[in-house]
């Protein structure tokens, strides 16, 4: 029977740097890497637990892991999140609009996220606050201030707390997520339009969240950049089959801005920068390289051209891979547990030698997904990733 020799913190330091380790680390709990509240209820009652249910994240409505259940599948990390600027209300509130019950959120940049009461998995953007904007406008809109002290307050405490008294590695939670937010302030076919029309606008906008990351970052890392040691952050770029928009356009607009970010935050941290794409993402892969990405999340291998040991291959010497576990599609939902494990025993096989890689499922674990399942995935991660 293998046996652990390293702390968690050792042991995620270890892989993310490509040195020999005791076993494959194991994460759970972040906002691309998370437990939906739904499949979170079943796994606490399937394990007898007893717990409230605390909402991490409302848009996607997923669950805090409490320090039983994380324990339990073994997870190596811990997480550490920002706030929200001091004077923001983030409530939640009731809506009636087209004859139905709404669940509204309104975030700091003005985009209102709403679930309907009688379905109530996750939020989908109901307002796009710049929809008939035009560039003229931005100069006017109330952007928020990225480095507003409020978002901060504690957070040193708290990662410290994570540093100085648990064995676990400090992740921050999602950030710098630079191109993703013009859309959701947009409308994702008006911008869509935009890089065709209007690149300009495109350009503006990017400035303006970019700005917001930047003095974000200098904040964040005044306070914690010693303490963390991984950060992430992410803009989706594809979808199932390839890139969601032209590669050129990426190239000439958005991976400048994405790069400046990256390598604004590289030289006041040792923490490796974590970026989450979903989809078919691997033509991009060297760009992010070269933006200096260390990381990449959450590997979608049922996705186009996204095969583990192809993946290793190329580019495992020079990145590491978090997540790639199973086909959340098709097999983590609905497959038997002995399905379930053999997947994860040939992710593991594929990814796991020379280090670089953290166990976790692709994206989060949706609702419906049945605990037996969850717990298959876990055990089998455990059990299939010692080294010797």
């Amino acid at each position: 029977m293998s046996t652990e020799t390293m702390t968690s913190r050792e042991r995620v330091l270890s892989a993310l740097s490509h040195q020999p380790s005791d076993r494959v680390p194991i994460d759970l709990g972040g906002n691309q890497t998370g437990i939906h509240k739904f499949a979170y209820q079943a796994l606490v009652e399937h394990l007898g637990l007893d717990e409230k249910i605390e909402i991490m994240d409302a848009v996607q409505q997923l669950a805090r892991p409490s320090e039983a259940v994380l324990e339990r599948l073994r997870v190596d990390t811990r997480y550490v999140h920002a706030g929200a600027a001091a004077d923001f209300n983030g409530e939640i509130v009731t809506a009636e609009r087209d004859g139905r019950t709404w669940h509204d959120l309104t975030d700091e940049f003005g985009v209102r996220w709403s679930m309907p009461d009688e379905n109530p998995l996750y939020m989908d953007i109901t307002l796009h606050p710049l929809a008939d904007a035009t560039i003229d406008d931005l100069d006017d809109y109330p952007f928020p201030s990225g480095g507003d002290p409020g978002r901060f307050a504690g957070l040193r405490d708290r990662a410290l707390a994570i540093r100085n008294d648990t064995p676990y590695a400090v992740v921050s939670g999602i950030s710098g997520v630079v191109y993703e937010i013009c859309w959701y302030m947009r409308g994702l076919e008006r911008w869509f339009m935009d890089m065709i029309e209007q690149p300009e606008f495109c350009e503006a906008l990017l400035d303006q969240t970019l700005r917001f990351w930047l003095d974000w970052f200098d904040a964040f890392l005044d306070e914690v950049g010693d303490v963390v040691d991984v950060i992430m952050i992410g803009d989706d770029l594809a979808g199932q089959g390839g890139p969601l928009f032209q590669p050129e356009f990426y190239r000439r607009v958005v991976k400048p801005r994405q790069k400046r970010l990256v390598q604004s935050i590289k030289p006041r941290t040792s923490a490796k920068i974590w970026y989450h794409t979903c989809g078919a993402c691997r033509t991009y892969i060297p760009d992010l390289l070269d933006n200096g990405i260390d990381i990449l999340n959450p590997v979608q291998i049922s996705a186009a051209n996204m095969a583990p040991a192809e993946l290793k291959a190329e580019f495992g010497d020079r990145l590491s891979f978090w997540g790639g576990a199973i086909d959340t599609q098709h097999v983590l939902p609905a497959a038997d547990t002995e399905t379930v494990r053999e997947h994860v025993r040939k992710s593991m096989e594929a990814f796991k030698p020379g280090g670089g890689y953290v166990f976790n499922n692709v994206h989060n674990i949706q609702a419906g997904v049945p605990a037996e399942n969850v717990l298959a995935m876990y055990d089998a991660a455990y059990d299939f990733g010692f080294y010797a």
